[in-house]
């Protein structure tokens, strides 16, 4: 359970104080406890004199966006439970606890789904039946709140001020307003336990990895990624197995575990490959080939490429990765410097070469700022 406390009072937010808990089994002591380190650092008396808690949260039936997280909404949420089997069931708790322990503090949700509400209509379709798509099953999209501060950052580091202004009001202005200049095309690699890319045209999404779910896209730590549809009904077909036994075999068991051979951590799968694990090696290898697979689609529907942008865990920290994701893209006009690249390390950077036409950068993410900032514009819009 991670916290930050910003102040909007003077402006864009600042960030007064930051905290968390590992391992937690008690949410409710949880919750108390970091109520207690507000109080003793002097930041708050009550929580009553917090304006809003702000959430993450992941995904809710026939809802996104910003949201007051009403009993109703946390029901449309817990209704998505067999979608996000690994996301919502934690969340559904937490925002409930929160709500008994301070009932007169409003609950906000920056839903994860929130930055593609308009992506183009191809980018959301699977080709079901329409009874199918209407009953919700399309991708939707997810590490919204990451990918729109990499829309907003990178914007702002190519002093491109338009894109960054559209990004940074494209709830408000539902899809933002015009730019000024020549179009701004990104790429977002959110690489971690979880992993997306997105494909982002002038501050705004054009698609994503994940689709119905978060278990999609990319291999994730534990979480298969993407799959033919046909290999589940063969397997419990083929087994016998339950629904319950595929849930936890794709949630649980797969992804980078999966392939590994049973590491899940990144750190580990990379030391064991170093080390000449041919299982390891091969995660590694289909990682870098599925990043690189949608970081192709997306050059394709972006028509080009400005800036390529590295995030999260395994994005800011794994020079060694990113080597691999840019390998043999010149034609692409992706030249990686070496030397940058080996040197960055969690920190923001540029580490394409000079006389490269795309800017590869390493940014670090900020989804709590993001949170924040849309839990802001949504009491001022609620008392307007």
């Amino acid at each position: 359970m991670k916290y930050r406390l910003f102040d909007f009072s003077g402006g864009d937010g600042e960030l007064l104080t930051r905290g968390g808990l590992e391992r937690v089994s008690d949410h409710a002591g949880a919750i108390e406890q970091l109520l207690c380190e507000l109080r003793s650092g002097n930041w708050i008396a009550s929580e009553d004199d917090l304006a809003a808690v702000g959430f993450k949260a992941i995904m809710a039936q026939g809802r996104t966006g910003c949201l007051e997280l009403t009993p109703e909404v946390v029901d449309s949420m817990e209704a998505c439970n067999n979608v996000a089997p690994a996301h919502n069931p934690p969340y559904i708790r937490g925002i409930r606890l929160f709500a008994e322990k301070m009932p007169s503090v409003p609950l906000v949700g920056l839903f994860e789904t929130a930055f593609y509400q308009w992506v183009p209509e191809a980018s959301t379709r699977y080709a079901v039946p329409q009874s199918w798509h209407d009953a919700g099953v399309r991708r939707w999209g997810f590490h919204g709140a990451s990918h729109k501060f990499i829309a907003e950052r990178s914007a702002e580091l190519l002093d491109r001020e338009d894109v960054v202004q559209r990004a940074r009001n494209l709830y408000v202005d539902n899809a933002g307003s015009p730019v000024d200049g020549p179009p701004l095309r990104v790429i977002s690699c959110h690489l971690g336990g979880s992993s997306s890319i997105t494909g982002i045209l002038n501050g705004a999404a054009v698609g994503n990895s994940m689709g119905l779910s978060p278990q999609s896209g990319l291999p994730h730590n534990n979480r298969v990624g993407d799959l033919d549809s046909m290999a589940v009904l063969h397997m419990m077909r083929r087994d016998g197995l339950s629904i319950d036994s595929v849930e936890n075999a794709l949630c649980n068991e797969s992804g980078l575990k999966g392939l590994s051979g049973g590491h899940n951590d990144i750190r580990d799968i990379i030391s064991v490959a170093d080390s000449g694990n041919v299982e390891a090696k091969l995660a590694l290898d289909v990682y870098v080939h599925a990043a690189r697979h949608w970081l192709g689609a997306y050059f394709a529907q972006l028509n080009g490429l400005d800036a390529l942008v590295f995030t999260a865990g395994i994005g800011e920290n794994r020079a060694g990765i990113r080597a691999a994701i840019c390998s043999e893209l010149d034609r692409l006009g992706i030249l990686l410097d070496t030397e940058k690249n080996e040197a960055a390390q969690a920190e923001e950077t540029v580490i394409s070469a000079d006389d490269s036409p795309v800017k590869v950068m390493v940014i670090p993410t900020n989804e709590e700022l993001v949170v924040a900032r849309e839990v802001k514009r949504y009491l001022d819009h609620r008392r307007n």
